[in-house]
């Protein structure tokens, strides 16, 4: 990305906040428009059998080898940056301002853009008058814009749940308390938050990822741990999310028997993935702009997604930056087609399965991304 960026023209500086790059582009007086796109992969075998399939092999958090590939599209939106900066260099005659490109790593733990910004990215590039971005969609046809003004996707917070016991012979449970079986039932009382203790208009999420406790089949362990990942759009629906994880922890380890001491132990990761809203203003004035360069069939509305997206954090702590994230469509129509036909589920983002087609997808977007800086710079 910062090779690319420089054979076009831009400053550039690399390793901002990790493996972050930002390009900086001054074309003489007139607003700041920031471009982001996110650059991170996942530990996932690519099992399309697509000529495109990745066989890329990495290193993992954990320190093991596994495949690794772009389920979230993330390969989409570096390409469709490259093509959308050099459609702009191409077209300085035609605007005034000044150009600032983000590639950001590790979206996908929600860290990267807090990393960036507390590196000083905005010691390097101006703040932006605008930032915008993009992010493909496994579910519209390739060639179409997806959009939503206010709440777009969700905030995330990602607990850790550590449930004591005390283990013991397996075949004498009466002498243990079994923190395997104490986990489960806190599991299942888990899902009652949402569907009992939350307002059924407002959305939330709660959803444990990962359990891991024992080491052989005979043997109770003295302890599980649980990963969960926490969604939601309000700050009182969080807080009342995490509150009654934590009320509901306590009460069942009391009632199994445990010990003040004992007491489930629960660490939220910080910092959190605040929502992404975008800017009702800015939102409406680019929405039009699709619709007058695609048509009005290929711009859709969209609902709010649960799933979360850092790219909320440029809109900066004192929300001064009107932000806009669109979708891409990515699929070919007759796979949508077809689905449906079949009664079957489109592979979502995130799965191995995940087969977008490249070149109308690409061209959409960086046809998009470039008439929307084009009209954010010539106001």
């Amino acid at each position: 990305m910062a090779s690319e960026l420089k054979k076009l023209g831009f400053q550039v500086k690399e390793k901002i906040g990790g493996h972050g790059v930002v390009g900086v582009l001054k074309n003489g007086p007139g607003p700041t428009v920031l471009i982001r796109a996110d650059m991170d992969a996942l530990p996932l075998e690519e099992k399309t059998g697509l000529p495109y399939a990745s066989k890329a092999r990495g290193i993992n958090a954990a320190g093991n080898e596994v495949n690794v590939m772009h389920a979230c599209g993330h390969d989409i939106h570096m390409t469709v940056f490259v093509g959308t900066a050099q459609a702009l260099v191409k077209t300085k005659n035609d605007w005034k301002g000044t150009l600032v490109m983000v590639t950001q790593p590790a979206e996908e733990n929600g860290l990267g853009a807090d990393n960036m910004l507390k590196d000083g990215l905005f010691n390097f590039a101006p703040k932006p008058d605008y930032a915008i971005a993009l992010h493909d969609n496994s579910y519209l046809p390739a060639g179409t814009i997806g959009y939503r003004s206010g709440p777009f996707m969700a905030s995330v917070d990602m607990m850790d749940i550590t449930v004591f016991g005390q283990g013991g012979h397996g075949a004498a449970p009466h002498t243990t308390i079994d923190p395997v079986v104490l986990s489960a039932e806190m599991i299942l009382a888990f899902q009652t938050i949402v569907s009992r203790m939350i307002n059924p208009i407002d959305p939330a999420v709660v959803t444990v990822g990962s359990i891991h406790g024992g080491t052989v089949h005979n043997i109770i362990p003295d302890d599980v741990k649980m990963q969960l990942t926490l969604r939601s759009y309000k700050p009182e629906v969080r807080e009342n999310v995490i509150a009654s994880i934590r009320r509901i922890s306590e009460h069942y380890a009391k009632a199994a028997g445990l010990p003040d001491d004992k007491m489930p132990r629960i660490s939220i990761r910080e910092p959190m993935t605040p929502a992404t809203v975008n800017d009702a203003n800015l939102t409406a004035r680019l929405v039009g702009l699709f619709r007058n360069t695609f048509g009005e069939s290929k711009v859709v509305e969209t609902d709010p997604y649960m799933v979360g997206e850092d790219f909320s954090r440029f809109v900066m702590p004192d929300n001064s930056v009107p932000i806009f994230m669109f979708w891409l469509g990515t699929l070919a129509p007759e796979t949508i087609r077809m689905a449906k036909e079949k009664g079957e589920q489109l592979p979502s983002l995130h799965s191995s399965q995940f087969a977008p087609v490249p070149e109308p997808t690409i061209k959409t977007g960086v046809k998009a991304m470039s008439v929307a800086a084009l009209n954010l710079f010539n106001q």
